[in-house]
């Protein structure tokens, strides 16, 4: 039988003096932090191949200063309608040898999660600020890839999954779906500006390379770039939400930066899909190569360094979460409130996902960077991946962000071994 009277054991004064358990340290590595940009020539350069200072004005302009998720759900929106561009490059590539079957599939399954993600958005609005009339949108590729030939039947799958997911939202995104329940449409064409994401669709490259993958590579990296700008914004909201005590809503937008960076990662897949010659021709065209051995091509985007930078600083919230200051003399003080928290429930059951979600953000951020260095791999050779990728592998072999909560639930793991 088990003890009835455990968790009020667990949470007795004398518990500190029960304690065995190592607390890891993130603070023992032996090299420095491998979170840092390539260098600003490096950056530079990339961020004019994919014209990303106007693509921070549109993804930055606020056209509805009263609408508090605008900074969120534009760029968002825009994420989505430059991955509609990707449809109808791809289904309007010639090249008899590309996989179009499973570059189908690839962006269903991308589109699918995209539009999850904004239908989670939207869910969480509480005021009615949102811009919503009763017109659809003229401008979006979405509608001409639903009547298109070539794409007609993937077009109209996607305004299905719209329906569906949009289903818990106060109003619809008006892309042309059925939108049975007659709810109001988001003003989309002035939401996203498609126009303007348009006159973007070619890179500086784009007149003097002849190379298909060169405008599949930069609306790719487009997509990417406009995940991240969401993410800084959900992360400092987060951070906002966590001072004003607000555990609820942040563990909600936690766990939208999570979906994100399993987002990140399955777009980077996408490169796999390349056709292995074109593109390493296009990696001479561009002139893209390694500057040093640490120089991972995915640090040339300060987006991608910086969301990491704040999703590993996720760890200083913990100690207002759990409600105690950090012990100075390297105590256990920490871990002994997270274990007093997972045991009470009750109430606090917003810090508990709260803290699970900076968790799951790790893991996710982690597994991302993993994956990254099998891509450059499959993608470029192992050489290439040699060169490259010493300081991604630090990222995903550093120790754990929140070595407290970890030494709570592998003490809490021992605690309940030995019950019964």
């Amino acid at each position: 039988m088990v003890d009835t009277d455990c968790k009020r054991k667990m949470v007795s004064p004398d518990l500190p003096s029960k304690l065995h358990v190592t607390i890891p340290s993130p603070f023992k590595l032996p090299v420095s932090s491998p979170i840092s940009c390539s260098a600003p020539s490096s950056c530079s350069a990339y961020e004019l191949y994919l014209r990303l200072p106007e693509l921070r004005n549109l993804w930055s302009s606020r056209d509805f200063p009263h609408w508090t998720h605008e900074p969120i759900l534009k760029p968002s929106i825009q994420a989505l309608e430059i991955t509609f561009r990707l449809v109808l490059a791809v289904c309007s590539d010639a090249r008899p040898y590309i996989n179009h079957r499973e570059w189908n599939r690839r962006l269903d399954s991308i589109l699918t999660s995209q539009i999850k993600l904004i239908a989670s958005i939207c869910e969480e609005e509480e005021d009615e600020s949102a811009p919503v009339g009763d017109k659809r949108s003229s401008l979006s590729l979405l509608p001409q890839l639903a009547t298109w030939r070539k794409s007609e039947a993937f077009g109209k799958k996607i305004l299905s999954t719209i329906d569906n997911e949009m289903r818990f939202s106060k109003y619809t995104l008006g892309l042309g779906e059925q939108n049975i329940s007659g709810k109001p449409s988001l003003q989309y064409d002035a939401v996203c500006r498609p126009n303007e994401l348009y006159i973007l669709k070619n890179n500086p490259y784009a007149d003097h390379i002849d190379n298909n993958e060169n405008e599949t590579l930069y609306i790719i990296h487009q997509i990417i770039e406009s995940w991240l700008h969401v993410s800084i914004n959900l992360l400092k909201r987060i951070n906002t939400r966590v001072d004003e005590g607000r555990f609820g809503e942040a563990s909600g937008d936690v766990y939208l930066v999570e979906s994100i960076w399993k987002l990140l990662t399955e777009v980077e897949d996408l490169h796999l899909l390349m056709d292995p010659e074109d593109f390493l021709k296009l990696k001479k065209q561009l002139h893209i190569k390694t500057a040093g051995k640490n120089d991972a091509f995915c640090f040339r985007s300060r987006g991608l360094v910086e969301v990491m930078k704040m999703s590993k600083g996720l760890r200083e919230k913990v100690p207002f979460v759990v409600g105690v200051e950090v012990d100075p003399t390297g105590g256990p003080r920490l871990q002994e409130a997270a274990m007093r928290l997972y045991a009470r429930k009750g109430e606090e059951c917003d810090k508990i996902h709260l803290l699970q979600g900076m968790q799951g953000v790790e893991a996710a951020a982690k597994r991302f960077f993993f994956a990254y260095k099998q891509v450059v791999a499959a993608v470029m050779g192992s050489a290439e991946m040699n060169t490259e990728c010493d300081s991604v592998s630090q990222i995903f072999m550093e120790p754990t962000y929140f070595p407290s909560l970890d030494a709570a639930k592998t003490f809490l793991g021992e605690f309940w071994s030995h019950v019964g």
